[in-house]
C-alpha cells in the first residue's frame, strides 16, 4: 500500500526552559533586592527562597545560615565602596573624612544593610580590604598602633549607627516638607518643657533641632572623630 503524501505533522513537544542554576551570587542578589525593597526584617532564608522560586533547603548548599547571609550582604556593600588605594600623610584627615562619607553613601544606597552590619565582624575579602585601606589612612596620620586598631572599629560603628537610624526612621525617603514638619514639632516640644526642670534644654531648642536636613550633623561627627584621632598622633 502506498503511503499517503499527506501525513500530518505531529505537534512538537513543549521544551522546558532550564532553570538558572542556584548560586551564592544569585542568593545575595535576591536578598539585596528584598532588603532594599522591604527592609532588613523582611529578609529570611524562606523569603529569599521564595524570591528565587525555590525551597529554603536548596539555599543551605550555598549559604550556611542567616548570619552568613548577613555577612554576604555586608560584603556586597563593601564591593561598592571606593576608598583610596594609597594613603597620603599630608591629606590623611581629609581622606579619613571622605572614607566615612563613602561608607554612608553605600549604606544609604542599600537601606537595611546597616542593620545586617550591626554586631558583625566583617570578614569577607572586600570588607577586609576596606579595613586595610582605612588602617593605611590612620597609620599615614602617624597614629599609634592601638589607636588605629580601635579607630577602625569606632568609625564603622558611627557611620552604621547613622545609616541604621535613617533606615529605621525611613528618613532616606523623606521629602523636605517631611523634615521641616518633624523638626518644627520637635522644636516646639523642647521649647515647651518646664523651664524650672529643663532650663538648658528649653533654651537650646533651636540648636538641638538644627541640622536635621542634609548632612550637617554627620559632618560634625566626622570632624569630631578626625580631630580626636589627630590629637593622638605621635609627634614626628
Amino acid at each position: 500500500m502506498t503511503q499517503s503524501p499527506w501525513q500530518p505533522i505531529s505537534p512538537a513537544k513543549p521544551v522546558r526552559t532550564p532553570k538558572e542554576p542556584l548560586t551564592r551570587e544569585r542568593i545575595v542578589d535576591a536578598a539585596m533586592r528584598l532588603i532594599v525593597k522591604d527592609g532588613y526584617e523582611a529578609v529570611s532564608m524562606r523569603k529569599v527562597a521564595q524570591e528565587l522560586g525555590t525551597g529554603p533547603a536548596s539555599l543551605y548548599a550555598h549559604v550556611a545560615n542567616k548570619r552568613e547571609l548577613d555577612q554576604l550582604l555586608v560584603e556586597r556593600a563593601a564591593e561598592q565602596m571606593k576608598l583610596p588605594e594609597k594613603a597620603d600623610p599630608d591629606r590623611w584627615q581629609e581622606q579619613l573624612k571622605d572614607a566615612m562619607r563613602e561608607m554612608l553613601r553605600v549604606m544609604r544606597a542599600n537601606p537595611g544593610v546597616a542593620r545586617a552590619a550591626i554586631g558583625q565582624v566583617p570578614l569577607g575579602e572586600r570588607a577586609l580590604l576596606s579595613t586595610e585601606r582605612m588602617l593605611g589612612i590612620l597609620k599615614a596620620g602617624n597614629l599609634p598602633d592601638q589607636a588605629a586598631a580601635w579607630a577602625v572599629d569606632l568609625i564603622p560603628l558611627y557611620v552604621t549607627a547613622i545609616a541604621f537610624e535613617e533606615s529605621v526612621q525611613g528618613a532616606w525617603a523623606w521629602t523636605e516638607e517631611d523634615v521641616e514638619g518633624f523638626v518644627s514639632e520637635l522644636r516646639a516640644f523642647f521649647g515647651s518643657l518646664p523651664a524650672d526642670r529643663f532650663p538648658i534644654t528649653a533654651a537650646l531648642a533651636p540648636a538641638l533641632t538644627s541640622g536635621a536636613s542634609g548632612d550637617e550633623r554627620f559632618e560634625f561627627g566626622i570632624a569630631v572623630i578626625t580631630a580626636g584621632l589627630a590629637s593622638l598622633a605621635a609627634k614626628p
